[in-house]
């Protein structure tokens, strides 16, 4: 209920990865600067798990409030591996019921990938209460209107395709999303590469900054 809650409040989750710690962590702590509260690293590159388990231990000591979950996951063994390693949540860029089954017994959330309405159905059955939109550059803005049209009381988060300005967030917020996930375009390849820490701070809070006018 705690990431749930947490969700809803700051209505913005930074998606990333990387493959060194020190970068990542780096970024975390910068988030965690700029007012993020919920944390997505993403399961893509050869020992992914390893990283984010040095992450959690810093999330700890660090960034006391943060929530620190797992994206990328669509296996149930990958999302056991991250539970065992302290991961808060999972996400996924699609549904599959026995990743539901893990995380359920461990009473941690699952939000899966969803790309109809069948499947956030689907997902909502076994016991998914908030379900991704993805790839929302695809599906668009209208989707998440027409879904919630019948299915008002469906908890979406969208990825893919936010971009931190006024106009993107506030089609998305509008069409009726709980949150957004923010990658690539929070984190420019710029800023990580000169190790630009302030600049990934001032990012999250300028998204903040329009979230909370909408």
């Amino acid at each position: 209920m705690q990431v749930f809650r947490m969700f809803s409040e700051t209505k913005m989750v930074p998606v990333f990865y990387h493959h060194d710690a020190e970068t990542a962590k780096e970024v975390l702590k910068a988030c965690y600067k700029g007012g993020v509260r919920t944390f997505e690293f993403t399961n893509r590159g050869e020992f992914a798990h390893e990283v984010f388990g040095e992450l959690a231990k810093f999330a700890v000591r660090e960034c006391p409030d943060m929530i620190l979950g797992v994206g990328s996951v669509v296996d149930p063994a990958t999302a056991s591996l991250y539970l065992q390693s302290g991961a808060n949540f999972v996400v996924g860029p699609l549904f599959n019921p026995e990743v539901a089954k893990v995380c359920n017994r461990r009473c941690v959330p699952y939000i899966p990938g969803c790309g109809t309405v069948s499947e956030v159905g689907f997902a909502q059955e076994a016991g998914c209460d908030i379900c991704k939109i993805f790839p929302g550059d695809v599906l668009g803005p209208n989707f998440v209107k027409g879904l919630k049209a019948p299915m008002p009381w469906s908890m979406l988060m969208v990825t893919g395709g936010v971009k931190p300005e006024d106009s993107n967030l506030r089609e998305w917020f509008n069409a009726g999303v709980t949150c957004v996930g923010m990658g690539s375009n929070l984190f420019p390849k710029e800023a990580i590469a000169e190790k630009n820490w302030e600049e990934i701070t001032r990012m999250c809070k300028k998204v903040f900054e329009i979230i909370i006018k909408l």
